[in-house]
């Protein structure tokens, strides 16, 4: 145990102003689009990184360097890296046109009256398959503005849907990032934490569907134009889910995903080889920026734990929440909180992990129900932040089509992340987990 140092914590502070401060400049004062996202987020966690590196008293340069190596050199940390660069390299391959012949193919099953909730499935399905809500709301939200233009539903409503289902994949996928962080840091099986993840989605799912009808039903609507698409691009995102549900280990599926799709693509979809691997090139270089902030935070988590921030804010926590319940409350609360610091939502889980781990230890909560906890809260406070990039993405997509919507319109109709704080709370307070053997990796 380290002594407790509550201004240990001064690096995460420094963190959290600067980067919100810059952000609110960038954002609000200078008129920057998505100006939140021009804040250098990995200069900001090297400031950071810097003023624990000065609080570390009565250590060589040699002995600081060692400590943030022990931090760096986990093993799951390590494993988090290569997953990253992998799903990179999968969405790369499988490319947009891949996804939107997914979106149409669901859209093409149904009638009109249903157009909305078939948005949301098929955000819930794109954003599951590819692991991204960002990717997802870009590919998908064109489609809802055709669907709000042709239909006459709400565009508000359509966006929200979208975003809100691009949320359900974000939390669930076995290639998102933010499972694949949440998973790593608890040091549990992707499996494992699907299993607890779905009993608490799925009634979410199911009431943001009723509400969606609810709203439909209620509309005067046309007819949806569906565009051209091909079955056999679904394939990779059908063969990833399935061995993820499986059980399989994720590298293999990540690996048959990037095999299946690349001969796809260059059997079926005409694309050269060379072009094929730059799009490889492509897809892991987009990881780089998660993955850098992954060896940061690492780095400076070992050094806020050696000078005992950890234990004050451990100890801070255990006053608030003393019992098992307000044990995983309180890890909700945390990755909410770094989430509304950061904006996004795999950098507050990789910093709040080595907090959660002992707060789970401290209440008996097991690694599978604190990835789930930290997943599941991350993607709630994520997918409602007005500065969030779903958010921005989804209103910059609407811009360009040439229509006009607020933040705060959308927000009125994220049915999906309010049904899953619910949900989660429920699960929380109302339903005690259930004592499975655990498998850890």
């Amino acid at each position: 145990m380290k002594k407790k140092n509550a201004l240990a914590l001064l690096p995460i502070l420094a963190f959290v102003v600067l980067y919100l401060t810059l952000g609110i400049v960038f954002e609000y004062v200078l008129k920057i689009p998505q100006g939140f996202y021009k804040v250098p987020v990995i200069v900001v966690f090297l400031v950071a990184i810097l003023i624990a590196f000065l609080q570390t008293r009565g250590k060589t340069m040699e002995e600081k360097f060692a400590i943030m190596g022990r931090g760096v050199g986990d093993k799951n940390i390590v494993t988090m890296l290569i997953i990253f660069l992998l799903a990179g390299v999968f969405v790369g391959v499988v490319g947009r046109s891949s996804a939107e012949s997914v979106a149409y193919f669901f859209l093409s099953l149904v009638p009109p009256r249903m157009a909305v909730l078939v948005l949301f499935l098929v955000a819930c399905f794109v954003s599951t398959a590819m692991g991204t809500s960002v990717g997802t709301i870009t590919l998908i939200t064109p489609i809802a503005y055709a669907v709000s233009t042709m239909t006459g539903f709400p565009l508000a409503l359509c966006v929200g849907t979208v975003v809100g289902g691009s949320m359900f994949g974000d939390n669930l996928s076995f290639v998102s990032d933010t499972t694949i962080a949440a998973c790593q840091g608890q040091g549990c099986a992707m499996k494992d934490k699907f299993r607890t993840n779905f009993a608490v989605v799925l009634p979410a799912a199911l009431l943001t569907a009723i509400v969606i009808l609810f709203f439909s039903f209620r509309a005067e609507i046309g007819e949806v134009a569906i565009k051209d698409y091909s079955l056999l691009e679904i394939l990779p995102y059908v063969l990833v889910l399935v061995c993820g549900i499986a059980g399989v280990n994720v590298f293999i599926a990540l690996l048959a995903g990037v095999l299946s799709g690349s001969l796809i693509a260059l059997i079926a979809g005409g694309v050269s080889f060379p072009n094929l691997l730059a799009a490889m090139g492509s897809g892991a270089a987009g990881m780089l920026e998660t993955s850098m902030v992954a060896v940061l935070v690492a780095a400076l988590g070992e050094l806020i734990r050696e000078n005992g921030g950890f234990e004050a804010l451990l100890s801070g926590i255990r006053r608030i929440f003393r019992t098992k319940r307000g044990g995983q409350l309180g890890i909700g609360l945390l990755v909410g909180a770094m989430d509304i610091a950061t904006a996004n939502n795999t950098v507050a889980i990789v910093m709040a992990n080595p907090i959660a781990s002992e707060i789970a230890k401290e209440h008996g909560i097991s690694p599978r129900k604190t990835a789930s906890l930290l997943d599941t809260f991350s993607c709630i406070f994520q997918g409602v932040l007005p500065y969030g990039a779903q958010m921005l993405v989804a209103l910059a997509a609407v811009s360009e089509l040439g229509g006009s919507l607020s933040a705060f319109s959308v927000i009125a109709h994220l049915f999906y992340p309010m049904a899953l704080l619910l949900s989660s709370l429920v699960f929380i307070f109302l339903i005690p987990e259930r004592k499975v053997k655990q498998k850890v990796k």
